[in-house]
């Protein structure tokens, strides 16, 4: 009997490796897009002979198991690709993509390397998870919420995300190589939804403005972190290289709860360099023709199986003296800045299911303005030039924590943290100005869905911690904002629809419990006509010395009138923002095109006014009726020729506000603004070398000067200031896969504003304001730069 045992056990041993060797593993690259795509590709699999199909929406992976007598991962493919999803090895016909539902319509440009067909599942699996750590040490992670900027074209310079259900733009290196882009105020020179100004003709800081409103409505996040925000507000978009970012997500209007409650317009989230399969060292030279010099290092690099890091460098000195109009003024600052990070990413999500980006920064900044022969050594008060000295002291630490439960790909939580310090000590004239700010900010959110990934949610928890300390002129203004929060969203993904609709509860202790409910819908009546609609409330606290410095350059006095708030007496800026957009992609010329157009209106419950319809002060209060800003943009993208993208824009704003003298437009700001872009590049298949030519052009029509009538006849200014062209410029050569040299210019139609400064051979007078600018205060200026990756 024992015999017979050992011979039946032999038998089924034997029998069961021929089975089990028949059965074979694999891997192979699918594309799909949502839960309905991963379901149909599975059926079908298992259909055509798969005991067990696995794919993954993240990596594209499809994991097969089946028995290679009965099929083959040859014919498994042909299937996939009759129902409507192209492989490594076959592609679908047009006719069947476009018959399948809209949340299953991929990017048909994400190509395959025909080598991987020979490669084994091993290799296969050392991509995957070099594709998951690239992902995931991204802030997808942390917050999935911009998954699908993988999904963008990768060859487009910027490209909305078509996945999403508000309008996001998804701006990559190739749109920031178009300029010079030192810092991330020049990130936006080739784009048509954000609009570049200066501030002042005095200290030279650029600011944004987007759907007709300050920057400060906008949301300025880095990896989904709190970044240009409270005293960082004046002078925070020189504090990040552009040299040093990988990539821009832009988002008109509300955005996702889950960020944060201080977004109205939109937001705008930058994302840093970090390690992408292979070492990379780059070294970035840049020289201007009036003095401008900087320097740029970062290195990227795999430390272990799970371990990478970052190490970003920057340096820069302006040390030109230059006075274009002769007004006794510097026409932009002197000055330095150091500044360096460190990024260390964990990456195991494959096997614990864990990632961790860890990052640090430091940053020095000082700059030195006013009249030329200003000794920055001396106290202002021993010399009689008029002189300005800004020194910026600016240390984070930072740390996002993800979990991906196991065989759960849809289901993750994640942990924010941030600290924050900033210091500022500065000096404009006669009138000091001193800023000390601690952040605390901290970021739970988890993700699952009910029943199918149709059906996701997000809920979480936040602490905003803000310490202020500021001196003006004899005045000392200290408080603490401490905002605990909780959120909740909802995403509904249908067959031609997508819905997202979240709210949030804040309870801050000064301005009181928020409520802020937001919503974004998309509707696709085709694959090429995409409709959003969008709508939501924002608020947030009103920095009025840190945000007006623009005007400390000048001898209004600054007044704020009472409204029983708890913050400098006014209470806190609340509003609401409607949207709907129109994305229309059809062909031109034969070629390929996309046209969209969208109108945005802001509605402000409470807002607090910079008034400065005296010259002699500048008056702060919460308005007491209507605060109100439209917008309006269409935009047409098409390629006439190959390697030839053209950008041409149009936007109308109509911004207005209830004065202390009525109702009048917001000043600075044009009603009629016109874009063109040009980029042609030489670049042939094959080959490393080519040139690329780079131009835009940008009409800037008039804008209401705040009431100088007050003022003495000749140092009067006109109601409205006159429209004016600006162009930029660039020209570079790839020499190869490591070295680019660049030559450009800005303001090539060397258009000046006259007399920036009033009264500027006086400025200890009455009359003396470097505020009232609407056009550039530099000439044309020339600059060169070179690239070298190693």
């Amino acid at each position: 009997m024992k015999s017979l045992y050992k011979t039946l056990l032999f038998i089924a041993i034997v029998f069961s490796s021929i089975i089990y060797a028949q059965q074979t593993q694999l891997e192979a690259k699918v594309n799909g897009a949502c839960g309905m795509c991963k379901d149909r590709i599975e059926k079908i699999s298992k259909k055509y002979g798969a005991s067990i199909a696995e794919w993954d929406a993240e990596t594209l992976i499809l994991k097969l198991e089946f028995d290679q007598s009965k099929t083959s991962l040859d014919q498994i493919l042909k299937k996939i690709a009759e129902v409507g999803h192209d492989n490594e090895k076959y592609k679908t016909t047009q006719e069947v993509y476009d018959k399948l539902p809209a949340c299953c319509h991929y990017d048909r440009t994400v190509t395959f390397d025909k080598k991987e067909e020979k490669r084994t599942s091993e290799e296969m699996k050392m991509d995957t998870n070099s594709t998951k750590k690239e992902e995931h040490n991204h802030s997808e992670v942390i917050d999935k919420a911009i998954q699908e900027v993988k999904l963008t074209k990768v060859q487009d310079a910027t490209a909305i995300n078509g996945k999403s259900a508000d309008l996001t733009y998804n701006i990559g290196k190739k749109e920031l190589l178009k300029a010079a882009c030192c810092n991330l105020s020049e990130s936006f020179e080739t784009n048509a939804t954000v609009d570049v100004s200066f501030s002042n003709a005095v200290t030279g800081t650029k600011q944004l403005k987007m759907l007709g409103l300050d920057q400060k409505y906008t949301a300025l996040t880095k990896e989904l972190l709190p970044e240009i925000r409270g005293l960082a507000s004046a002078y925070g978009l020189n504090f990040i290289p552009g040299r040093w970012i990988s990539g821009i997500q832009l988002t008109k209007g509300g955005s996702t709860v889950v960020n944060g409650y201080e977004s109205i317009t939109g937001q705008i989230n930058t994302e840093f360099v970090k390690f992408n399969k292979n070492p990379e060292n780059t070294i970035n030279l840049f020289a201007d023709f009036n003095g401008r010099y900087e320097t740029n290092f970062t290195s990227t690099s795999k430390l272990s199986e799970h371990w990478s890091n970052s190490i970003l460098l920057h340096g820069n000195v302006t040390a030109g003296e230059m006075d274009s109009n002769n007004d006794g003024f510097l026409d932009r600052p002197k000055g330095n800045q150091i500044n360096a990070a460190y990024l260390l990413d964990f990456n195991d999500l494959e096997n614990s299911g864990f990632g961790s980006h860890f990052g640090i920064q430091y940053l020095l900044d000082k700059r030195i303005a006013g009249q030329i022969g200003f000794d920055d050594k001396l106290p202002q008060s021993s010399q009689n030039k008029y002189g300005v000295n800004i020194d910026i002291n600016r240390f984070q630490v930072w740390n996002k924590t993800g979990y991906i439960f196991k065989g759960k790909p849809y289901q993750s939580i994640g942990l924010m943290n941030q600290l924050t310090y900033h210091k500022q000590n500065s000096f404009f004239g006669y009138r000091n100005y001193f800023g000390e700010q601690k952040t605390f900010y901290s970021n739970l959110i988890f993700e699952s869905i009910i029943g199918n990934t149709n059906n996701k949610y997000k809920i979480g928890g936040s602490l905003l911690y803000d310490d202020y300390n500021e001196d003006y002129l004899t005045l000392n203004y200290k408080r603490t904002e401490k905002v605990p929060g909780v959120f909740a969203e909802y995403t509904l993904t249908g067959t031609k629809f997508t819905l997202v609709a979240g709210s949030r509860l804040d309870f801050h202790n000064l301005a009181g419990t928020q409520f802020l409910p937001r919503i974004n819908f998309k509707y696709d009546f085709s694959p090429k006509t995409i409709v959003r609609i969008s709508a939501g409330k924002g608020f947030r606290t009103a920095n009025i010395f840190a945000e007006s410095q623009q005007f400390f350059a000048s001898n209004r006095t600054l007044e704020v009138t009472d409204n029983q708030g708890k913050i400098y007496g006014l209470k806190p800026e609340i509003a609401w923002n409607y949207g709907i957009s129109l994305q229309q992609e059809f062909k031109l010329f034969g070629k390929k095109a996309s046209w969209v157009t969208d109108f945005f209106r802001t509605d402000f419950q409470n807002q607090v006014l910079a008034d400065l319809e005296n010259p002699q002060k500048i008056v702060f209060y919460n308005f007491n009726g209507k605060s109100y800003a439209n917008s309006l943009q269409t935009q047409l993208d098409f390629s006439p020729a190959k390697n030839l993208d053209l950008r041409l824009a149009y936007k109308y704003y109509d911004v207005k506000a209830d004065f202390q003298g009525g109702r009048k437009q917001v000043p600075f700001m044009a009603k009629n603004r016109a874009f063109f872009n040009a980029a042609y590049s030489t670049k042939k298949e094959g080959k490393d070398n080519f040139w690329s030519f780079d131009t835009t052009l940008q009409f800037v029509g008039k804008q209401r000067i705040p009431d100088t009538k007050s003022n003495p006849q000749n140092l009067q200014l006109p109601e409205f200031s006159e429209s004016y062209l600006t162009l930029n410029a660039q020209v570079a050569y790839q020499f190869n896969k490591h070295i680019r040299a660049y030559i450009g210019g800005e303001n090539l139609t060397g258009f000046q504003q006259t007399n920036p400064i009033i009264e500027a051979q006086n400025p200890f007078g009455n009359y003396f304001d470097g505020g009232m600018v609407y056009a550039p205060i530099m000439p044309a200026n020339l600059y060169v730069g070179l690239d070298v990756n190693f």
